[in-house]
């Protein structure tokens, strides 16, 4: 064994020996011919996605012994062309000083909006709007399957006040500009794909800037409403024991009976945490696109995960990729909040009699208050002393 180990190796040797080109390393390339610049085969394996020796590049950043005098021409450069330059600050080899104090002056190449445009234009808006197409037909095909919810035994004929007139003023305040802000968001998200070819470019521009002047402004209706809902609904929305029951039984939609609930039920409860926890989320991401360089988020935020799971996610981060991890958070947050709001229109419509009467001018129906908050009617009747009917 021993010699046939020895006798291979002497073999390679002596191949080497012989035709010195076999002892090259694999992928060198000859830049002689372009002065050690990039070749047709350093372009070639970038598109088969192999891995290029980038050296060439990165350690030709020039030379300052080799500076000429001040009055030649590359002397205010210190021995380095343009080219140099740029090539030092890609490969982060030379600290840029600049006469501009804006926050983001000495960010010369930031290279992370190709992926950022990739993950807008591709995932987020597929899968985005995919979730909002797939609500929309599972409710349709629930609707047609199931029905409307009707009240059993038909309405009472008499009402009892479900929301005071400045209850129904948050809660529109609320739902209305997060439908303008839906809509506008989707015009500026998805509009160049989707509109450009059926309106023209001309109409288009104009509609998307009315839509971003829109959403901007919108977007302080909406967080003022958050805080409305949140002042006055909070303590009626805290989970208990009986959540667990309507869980189980489904919340009477797939059956005839109706799980007791107070003034909210659990389904109720989701869709307010859902909209009090994203609706805050959406809005810091969305105040962080608006003043970039005063509320920055994500660095800091990066910052508490790697703290507290040891992960090692990117916390010296430029006013660029602030706002680019911004612009994506808020698209997917505020994707999720649309699906579910949908499905909450959808309920509080179409989707049940009597149900829309409760927002609409703040009365419902008895019978429809005891089938579906019989421990809230009982609650108030009890504080008014009577049958509570109007």
């Amino acid at each position: 064994m021993n010699l046939k180990f020895f006798g291979a190796a002497v073999f390679a040797l002596a191949a080497l020996v012989a035709n010195p080109a076999w002892a090259e390393e694999p992928g060198a390339v000859d830049r002689s011919a372009t002065g050690g610049a990039q070749t047709l085969e350093d372009i070639m394996a970038r598109q088969e996605r192999l891995k290029v020796d980038k050296s060439f590049r990165s350690e030709n950043l020039g030379n300052p012994a080799n500076a000429a005098p001040i009055s030649g021409e590359l002397g205010t450069n210190g021995g380095r062309s343009d080219a140099d330059v740029w090539r030092g600050l890609r490969y982060n080899e030379l600290d840029p000083r600049t006469q501009v104090n804006s926050p983001a002056a000495d960010v010369l190449i930031q290279d992370g909006g190709m992926p950022w445009y990739k993950l807008r234009e591709g995932p987020v808006i597929t899968y985005g709007g995919g979730a909002i197409l797939g609500m929309i037909a599972l409710l349709a095909v629930f609707y047609f399957i199931r029905g409307r919810i009707r009240i059993d035994g038909g309405p009472a004929g008499t009402t009892i006040e479900r929301f005071k007139a400045i209850e129904r003023f948050g809660h529109w305040l609320l739902a209305g500009s997060f439908i303008a802000l839906g809509l506008t968001g989707l015009i500026t998200l998805m509009g160049r794909s989707f509109l450009i070819p059926v309106m023209g470019p001309e109409a288009f521009a104009t509609l998307a800037a009315g839509s971003k002047w829109l959403h901007n402004n919108v977007a302080w209706a909406f967080m003022l409403g958050l805080v409305m809902t949140f002042c006055m609904w909070v303590m009626h929305n805290i989970p208990n024991k009986l959540d667990w029951q309507w869980i189980k039984a489904g919340g009477g939609i797939f059956t005839k009976g109706h799980p007791s609930a107070k003034k909210f039920n659990a389904g109720q409860k989701v869709i307010f945490w859902t909209v009090m926890v994203l609706g805050v989320s959406v809005s810091l991401s969305g105040l962080s696109l608006l003043f970039p360089f005063q509320m920055p988020m994500f660095a800091d935020t990066f910052g508490l995960i790697n703290s507290v799971l040891g992960t090692s996610l990117p916390t010296d981060l430029a006013p660029h990729e602030e706002m680019q991890y911004a612009n994506i958070w808020h698209s997917i947050v505020a994707f999720v909040m649309m699906v579910a709001i949908i499905a909450h229109i959808y309920i509080g419509s179409v989707g049940m009699e009597g149900a829309f009467d409760a927002m609409g001018n703040g009365q419902v129906d008895l019978e429809w208050a005891r089938q579906h908050h019989d421990l809230w009617v009982a609650e108030v009747e009890a504080k008014q002393g009577k049958g509570g009917s109007s």
